[in-house]
């Protein structure tokens, strides 16, 4: 993931995170990778269930690759907006308590993990009027099935000549569970075809099953997770 330019807005936040974020890995640009080792380290320390069945991996981009997000590390702003190509976090429906569903997110300033709406509305900002290019799309894949599948060997991070845009993470590349070397690039795309028109019960029920899950607008995050809880 990189940066390119920024747009304007404003909200300053500052809170306790509830988890040390110390504790997991992280490499700057490289979020889906930070990501995955995140979802392992959740059910590794009992945060998450054993096998991930609660988390969920939100890829966030769209066609042309200009994704506003608010409250980044990686901004210069005040406001910490910045335009990434994509970006990714995971997003835990938890079994109890006041906020049914939480954001991880390893560059966000927020709290970690946030509170879904309290992410929504600082960090997505569904109500912001943005050009039709910025408009942002989330590929919401099961993170059971994105530790099998997911797969990078990072040539998204070299340039024309082989040199590396980032350095890379120090670990050896991600391989997934059936051989494949790199499919980063079909998580990544998304596009207003791939959205779900509806979140019906047979769309829920096909990220639970789907190797690449499904696409939901801006619009649609909330109320997709919100009819997960009947699940």
């Amino acid at each position: 993931m990189t940066s390119n330019v920024e747009v304007p807005s404003a909200v300053d936040s500052s809170s306790k995170t509830s988890v040390d974020i110390s504790m997991f890995d992280y490499t700057p640009s490289y979020c889906e990778e930070n990501v995955y080792l995140l979802c392992k380290k959740l059910c590794l320390i009992g945060v998450a269930d054993a096998d991930g069945s609660d988390l969920f991996v939100v890829f966030i981009s769209n066609e042309k690759k200009q994704v506003p997000m608010w409250h980044q590390k990686a901004s210069s702003r005040a406001d910490g907006v910045i335009l990434w190509d994509y970006h990714v976090v995971c997003i835990q429906r938890k079994k109890e308590g006041k906020s049914l569903f939480q954001v991880w997110d390893l560059d966000s300033t927020l709290p970690f993990p946030a509170p879904l709406a309290l992410y929504a509305s600082e960090a997505v900002r569904p109500s912001f009027q943005l050009y039709p290019e910025y408009q942002r799309l989330f590929r919401v894949v099961h993170a059971p099935l994105f530790l099998r599948f997911f797969a990078s060997d990072r040539r998204h991070m070299k340039d024309s000549v082989g040199n590396w845009i980032s350095q890379p993470p120090t670990y050896e590349n991600i391989v997934a569970e059936d051989g494949i070397v790199h499919n980063l690039d079909e998580y990544i795309h998304v596009s207003a075809a791939d959205m779900v028109s509806d979140i019906t019960h047979d769309s829920i029920s096909g990220v639970l099953s789907q190797k690449f899950g499904l696409v939901v607008n801006e619009t649609q995050l909330e109320d997709f997770f919100s009819r997960l809880v009947d699940t």
